[in-house]
């Protein structure tokens, strides 16, 4: 009989990555992987190396998913805002992204971060996207592209990074539909307030302004 053997590397990867989510790469083992996965463990290390290989290539993963999942800002940015509420959607539903991250940084001086090169260049360009906006007009010019990039990230990533936090500031967790929502409506105005310029009323003429102030 033919060995599935897309059907098997899904479970392994599936199974690490419920793993390292949970216990993070030096939490695990790739015997315990593969005994979550109920594949012998030969297999995993053929098809995927040493448990650094793994991680990089389930984290790889996971983030092309977002990528696939959520459509990127228009060109005009105008739905900046909607951006950031769908990234917090997809964050929310599957907060083990945001875990290997966390674990990922909490590796130590970089050693196992996940396709470096790809992922710079990505964020680069990202930023230079931003920077053409901030030069049209189109987004605020106040923050440095690079940073606007991060914190957009950071506004729908770090509820899903802290819940413990986030309970205790609103006293309430992301399981009430209600305060669900309201976190979102926040990502999405914080958003907007961040990075789209503001829209300053027209302005008062002289006369009009003197009938104002002097007209009972």
């Amino acid at each position: 009989m033919a060995w599935d053997t897309e059907g098997t590397r899904r479970r392994l990867k599936e199974a690490a990555t419920a793993e390292f989510a949970e216990r993070g790469p030096d939490g695990t083992t790739m015997a315990r992987i593969a005994e979550r996965a109920g594949i012998n463990k030969e297999r995993l290390y053929k098809y995927f190396g040493d448990k650094r290989a793994l991680f990089e290539a389930v984290l790889t993963d996971e983030l092309d998913k977002l990528a696939a999942s959520v459509a990127p800002v228009p060109s005009g940015f105008e739905g900046i805002g909607e951006f950031a509420g769908r990234t917090f959607d997809y964050q929310s539903a599957h907060p083990e992204l945001v875990r290997l991250l966390l674990w990922e940084g909490l590796s130590g001086s970089g050693s196992l971060v996940a396709d470096e090169a790809n992922r710079t260049a990505h964020y680069k360009n990202k930023a230079q996207a931003y920077a053409t906006a901030q030069r049209d007009g189109i987004l605020d010019g106040a923050i440095d592209p690079d940073h606007m990039v991060f914190l957009i990230i950071g506004l729908a990533a770090w509820w899903i990074s802290a819940p413990q936090l986030a309970r205790m500031v609103t006293g309430a967790d992301d399981s009430d539909p209600a305060e669900h929502a309201r976190r979102r409506a926040s990502v999405v105005r914080a958003a907007e307030r961040l990075a789209l310029p503001r829209r300053e009323p027209p302005a008062i003429g002289r006369l009009t302004l003197l009938r104002i102030l002097y007209i009972p």
